[in-house]
């Protein structure tokens, strides 16, 4: 067994969080990007292959856009650039986390519904490139059900509906006991990037001509993240605001990053229009009309019948752009009208002779829940069975990436 703490890695289209497993949160957390040279600044040194040391990760990378081309080597949770994503786990392992991957056991993460071609593309770079240890490649949803055991009201089970949304994508996804629902998984095109897209929107509909173009999609994201929240109802909430603007518009306070000069920035109905996209897809998008409560009814309707109770008690936010104030609660009232409706619906088809069993609808938000994914790894990764599941670097050397294709959890349980 390794004496060393094993590494995490979670790699999201947005961000990557990466630290040692036993810790609370991750020591890093930077974006998914790569900035790679432009082949013109290299002439005969190219041959040598200077360049493929002349790269940045993360926030470096967005920091020399002006003379470094920025990929984003993940998209919609896949990676989608294999090069560019080896290089970019070389120097999260090396410059980041600072550790000789030959000494630890690694944790990665993947989305649901994975290629098994892309895990095995996975273990062929940690143990030919990085010659890791050990490596056990997770399932994003089931790690956020762990991380959720840290909440009050929280079952500690494994069964349980994750609502996955960050940067790039939305996954709503069914776990019983530990395995996921394939079959059941749906998936939402809005997720972060759209939410601030749309901030964005709305500043520039209401005349906010002093922000200069360079800094408007960060500014927005800023104010996202500090003034959005949930409301209960959009029609009341926009009666408050024109009632009584004073109390609820506020002013951000900005900083110029060409000439750094301050400025002012009024936020108003951006407040909790932003997180109404879920609610209310109609807002920014003609194809998706599909309010999140009914998706998520969708998903666990759609599952198998004996699991359904348990995938409605235990709904888990997981991810940054579940973190909107009040948004569980809001989630958990619209979901519970969805199934009050149909009991009702199915007792007076039965003409009054049934009587149903209350279901009970539990929306479950916690004080991880924006590095969630990265959380659960973490607390997994500090079990002893984690050396027992994960796969060695004999093992790879005997069998070759195939291994990656099966879960020992689930083997050792059937």
């Amino acid at each position: 067994m390794s004496k060393l703490p094993p590494v995490v890695i979670d790699n999201g289209t947005g961000y990557t969080k990466m630290g040692f497993a036993g810790n609370n949160d991750p020591q890093f957390v930077i974006p998914t990007a790569i900035g790679l040279p432009n082949q013109s600044r290299y002439g005969i040194a190219s041959k040598r292959g200077i360049e493929d040391l002349d790269f940045h990760i993360g926030d470096e990378a967005m920091a020399n856009s002006k003379t470094y081309g920025v990929n984003y080597p993940i998209r919609h949770g896949q990676i989608d650039n294999w090069d560019h994503m080896e290089r970019y786990w070389e120097q999260s392992i090396f410059k980041y986390m600072r550790c000789e991957p030959e000494d630890h056991y690694f944790l990665l993460t993947e989305p649901p519904l994975n290629a098994p071609e892309n895990r095995e593309q996975m273990a062929e770079i940690f143990f030919e490139s990085f010659n890791v240890q050990g490596l056990y490649i997770a399932v994003q949803a089931v790690l956020a059900l762990a991380a959720s055991w840290t909440a009050k009201n929280s079952q500690q089970t494994l069964t349980g509906t994750v609502i996955d949304s960050g940067d790039g994508v939305t996954h709503v996804i069914p776990v019983a006991e530990g395995y996921v629902l394939g079959s059941s998984i749906k998936h939402i095109p809005i997720a972060g990037r759209d939410i601030t897209a749309f901030v964005q929107q709305l500043m520039r509909e209401h005349g906010e001509t002093k922000i200069p173009p360079e800094d408007s999609l960060e500014i927005a994201r800023r104010i996202k993240e500090q003034y959005s929240y949930t409301c209960h109802d959009m029609s009341k909430e926009f009666q408050n605001y024109d009632a009584d603007p004073v109390k609820y518009f506020k002013s951000f306070d900005a900083v110029s990053s060409v000439n750094q000069q301050t400025y002012k920035v009024d936020v108003g109905y951006e407040r909790f229009l932003a997180p109404e996209i879920f609610f209310n897809p109609e807002l920014v998008s003609s194809d998706f009309l599909t309010p999140l409560p009914e998706v998520v009814d969708n998903c666990i309707q759609v599952s198998p019948i004996d699991t359904r109770r348990g995938l409605y008690n235990n709904i888990v936010l997981s991810g940054g752009s579940t973190m909107f104030k009040d948004f569980g609660k809001r989630l958990q009232r619209d979901i519970k009208r969805i199934v009050d409706v149909r009991v009702k619906k199915s007792e007076e088809l039965s003409g009054g002779r049934l009587q149903a069993k209350r279901i009970d609808v539990s929306v479950v938000a916690h004080k991880k829940q924006r590095h969630a994914v990265w959380f659960g790894g973490s607390i997994m990764a500090c079990t002893d069975q984690f050396y027992q599941f994960s796969h060695t670097k004999a093992e790879y050397e005997e069998h070759g990436p195939s291994i990656c294709r099966h879960n020992r959890v689930f083997e050792s349980l059937a």
